[in-house]
C-alpha cells in the first residue's frame, strides 16, 4: 500500500495533478511546519522549504527513474528537514559575516578616533610653542570670537590688523606642525 501511495504521489507530482499536490500538502505540510517552527523558522519558511522539496522531487523524477524505498511522508519530511538545516547554516554564516563587518566598522571607528586624538595632541603641542599673544589670539579665533571684539581685546588699530595677526599666527602654527616628523604619519 505504501509503495502504491508513494508511486501515486510521484506520478501526480510529475504530471502536475492538483488534487494529488493538495493531498500531499494536506497530509505532509503540518509536520514540516512544526519542525521549522521548533527550529527558528516561521510559516513562510516552512512553505518555502516544502515547495523546494517538492520541486527537488519533480526534478529528480524527470532526470532519472526514481523510487522511494521508505514511505513518501518519511522521505519528504527528511528532504524538508535537510533543506531547513541547510538554510539555517546559511543564515548562521550571514550573521557571522554581519558580526565581522560590525567589528571592522567598529575597529575603523576606533582607529579614526586614535588618529584624531594623535592629530589633536600634535596640534596642542605646536600651539603651545607659539608666543603667548598668538596662543590667546588663536584661541579666540577658534572659538569664533568676532574680529571687532578681538580688536578691542588686543588693542589693535583695526579689524584688518587683527585679521593679519590671526593669519600670521595660523601660518606659524601650520609650519610648526608640518615640520614635525609625526605629521607625515598622521596625514
Amino acid at each position: 500500500m505504501q509503495k502504491l501511495e508513494s508511486k501515486n504521489y510521484l506520478e501526480g507530482l510529475l504530471s502536475g495533478d492538483q488534487s494529488v499536490i493538495d493531498e500531499i500538502y494536506k497530509n505532509n505540510f503540518q509536520p514540516v511546519l512544526s519542525f521549522v517552527r521548533k527550529n527558528k523558522g516561521g510559516y513562510q519558511d516552512a512553505e518555502e522549504v516544502f515547495q523546494d522539496a517538492l520541486f527537488q522531487l519533480i526534478v529528480r523524477l524527470k532526470v532519472r527513474k526514481f523510487e522511494i524505498t521508505s514511505t513518501f511522508e518519511g522521505y519528504l519530511f527528511t528532504v524538508c528537514k535537510n533543506l531547513w538545516r541547510k538554510e539555517l547554516n546559511k543564515r548562521k554564516n550571514r550573521v557571522r559575516n554581519t558580526d565581522v563587518k560590525e567589528l571592522v566598522i567598529e575597529e575603523n571607528k576606533h582607529s579614526s578616533f586614535i588618529l584624531e586624538q594623535e592629530r589633536w595632541e600634535l596640534f596642542e603641542e605646536k600651539m603651545n610653542q607659539l608666543s603667548d599673544n598668538c596662543i590667546k589670539l588663536l584661541k579666540d579665533y577658534f572659538n569664533k570670537v568676532s574680529y571687532d571684539i578681538i580688536v578691542e581685546k588686543f588693542n589693535y588699530s583695526s579689524e584688518n590688523v587683527a585679521f593679519q595677526r590671526v593669519f600670521k599666527c595660523k601660518k606659524r602654527l601650520a609650519e610648526l606642525i608640518k615640520r614635525d616628523s609625526k605629521y607625515q604619519d598622521l596625514s
